[in-house]
């Protein structure tokens, strides 16, 4: 898909526009996993998580190659169609953003203020991205999906900031939503020549690719109905999947629960907000604490997104 000069390449763009994010080992995060535990503070970007660094590497290339482009559509859960809406302020491209009916309000918003044309359709995440790709061929706009190389080049600085910057990894736990984070794992990790390994989490309520790799083939399901909304689909992407299988270790599956508690532990030991999906390779890390003592795990806090209703509701109930 790329190698590492091109990754580089990808990382400076990104830091053209923002900085690198941190990486921490948190003590007190370390003492409830019984091992050395380091953060990846993907929700300290300008969007609030790592989606930006795909949309700012997808849009330059967009805006290189057809620079009348009349304009890009999209669908998302919300942090997908952030990181579009911010990239195409800063290149002049017109983003169109699908989300679900009963999307995340805060998400919503945050997409209309960087300069998104939001519309609601569909039950979910598969519906809305359905209808997108019918705009694309209605009014004659560029089709921008949720996996794509550009995406995973993007994503995959982070990985590459990360595996720099940190001490040597045993294993690092990443969230799958449609596959670009934990891909751009794959890849970073790979192209450094590193053993770590990679551990997919999904959620219990939306495991179509811990299904999918225990069936060797493409698995959908007929429902993702988890609150971790990064985290909610149903239809794995093909090509995503075939990364995810010859290079992750497993996926971990995670209940809302144990996300929730995630969530309450990042705000405890280290005053950081994180999203469902974002706290989501905390608690597969819990639920994996003894097979990792005394090891050295990394995990992504992938955003801190969520709505201040869903964190009452779900987080504090």
């Amino acid at each position: 898909m790329f190698d590492l000069a091109a990754l580089e390449a990808a990382a400076s763009l990104v830091h053209a526009h923002m900085p690198p994010t941190p990486q921490y080992p948190w003590p007190l995060l370390a003492t409830r996993a019984g091992c050395e535990v380091w953060v990846k503070h993907e929700n300290h970007t300008p969007t609030g998580a790592f989606k930006i660094r795909g949309g700012l590497v997808f849009m330059e290339r967009l805006k290189r190659e057809r620079p009348h482009c009349p304009g890009i559509v999209s669908a998302t859960r919300g942090n997908h169609g952030q990181s579009l809406a911010y990239a195409g302020a800063r290149f002049g491209v017109p983003v169109t953003i699908v989300v679900p009916r009963g999307n995340s309000v805060e998400k919503n918003a945050a997409m209309r203020a960087f300069g998104a044309d939001l519309i609601e359709h569909g039950r979910d995440f598969d519906e809305a991205r359905e209808h997108a790709e019918a705009l694309a061929a209605e009014r004659g706009l560029e089709f921008a999906p949720s996996f794509a190389p550009d995406l995973v080049k993007g994503v995959a600085t982070y990985a590459l900031e990360l595996f720099r910057a940190a001490p040597p990894l045993d294993a690092v736990y990443v969230p799958i939503g449609l596959g670009s984070g934990i891909c751009g794992l794959i890849m970073a990790r790979d192209l450094l020549g590193l053993s770590t390994e990679i551990v997919g989490v999904q959620s219990d309520r939306a495991n179509a690719y811990a299904r999918s790799l225990a069936a060797g083939h493409v698995v959908p399901t007929s429902s993702a109905d988890t609150r971790a909304d990064g985290m909610a689909t149903r239809i794995p992407d093909a090509g995503a999947f075939e990364i995810i299988r010859r290079g992750a270790a497993r996926i971990v599956e995670v209940t809302d629960d144990a996300v929730a508690q995630a969530i309450r532990i990042y705000w405890t030991d280290t005053h950081n907000l994180a999203e469902g999906a974002g706290a989501a390779p905390l608690a597969a890390l819990m639920q994996e604490r003894d097979r990792m003592r005394g090891r050295r795990a990394g995990v992504i806090l992938c955003g801190g997104n969520i709505d201040l209703a869903l964190f009452r509701s779900w987080v504090l109930a």
